[in-house]
């Protein structure tokens, strides 16, 4: 489900779960532990990169339909503590969007350092009202940090999905380059920061993200039983069932 790439001081952590990498339980659960181990084994700073053409289709919603009310809730907690990992990480970290990268992907993106996106017409955005789900606050509180209040209110209330060249005027990514240059170019920007003086560079770093960190301090502290209500609300239910029935019609 994952490829773990060694670039000197880098480590990439590349999501391999085809067709789409969707995000299941079991991915995100490898994914928080190699956030983790890379860490551990002394990486300076991580890429988190996806197929070329998608980045990750988000949440595995056929998945997730299946689960009770106690597997959606296990679920939940670990994507938020992906989340907080990527949060509270101490080194730097660039999402090299490689492709489409719809809801929980475009999420996680939210929660990096740094974003380089594929140029062309691969597609970006929070589009969970679309899909009958609440955008809870904290994740609306990452996006806000990105692009700002306004700009943020806009596209999460429509749920709206925009291409790679509007995602770079509106912040939401920071560079736009060819495919096969998503990962060297993300690796190229890590490597600069990383040439600077380490201590202030990271402490600066600490500081400008405190309160994406402080947000993220407390998975638990998350309003988790909220966002399951919503889940499990009738419209919602509706709304992605209709959504599961025309993924089995594209297969």
């Amino acid at each position: 489900m994952l490829n773990v790439i060694t670039h000197d001081a880098i480590t990439e952590i590349n999501l391999a779960r085809p067709p789409v990498n969707a995000l299941s339980l079991e991915l995100l659960q490898a994914l928080r532990r190699a956030l983790d181990e890379a860490v551990r084994q002394g990486a300076r700073g991580i890429v988190l990169s996806g197929a070329q053409g998608m980045f990750s289709a988000g949440v595995d919603v056929p998945a997730l339909l299946g689960r009770d009310r106690q597997g959606v809730h296990e679920y939940w907690r670990e994507f938020f503590s992906v989340c907080a990992a990527l949060a509270r990480s101490p080194v730097p970290v660039v999402a090299a969007i490689t492709g489409h990268s719809p809801a929980g992907g475009a999420v996680l993106s939210l929660f990096c350092d740094y974003r380089v996106m594929a140029q062309g017409t691969f597609r970006i955005g929070l589009n969970e009202v679309q899909v009958g789900l609440i955008v809870p606050e904290c994740i609306q509180f990452a996006m806000r940090r990105v692009i700002g209040a306004y700009r943020a209110e806009r596209l999460l209330i429509a749920g709206a999905m925009v291409d790679a060249q509007q995602a770079l005027s509106y912040g939401l990514v920071d560079e736009v380059v060819a495919t096969e240059q998503v990962v060297p170019q993300a690796i190229h920007w890590l490597t600069q920061l990383l040439a600077l003086p380490p201590r202030a560079m990271l402490a600066t770093r600490a500081l400008a993200r405190a309160d994406l960190a402080e947000a993220y301090a407390d998975v638990d502290a998350l309003p988790l039983d909220d966002f399951l209500d919503g889940f499990f609300h009738p419209e919602t239910q509706a709304v992605l069932q209709q959504l599961v029935a025309r993924l089995k019609k594209k297969d």
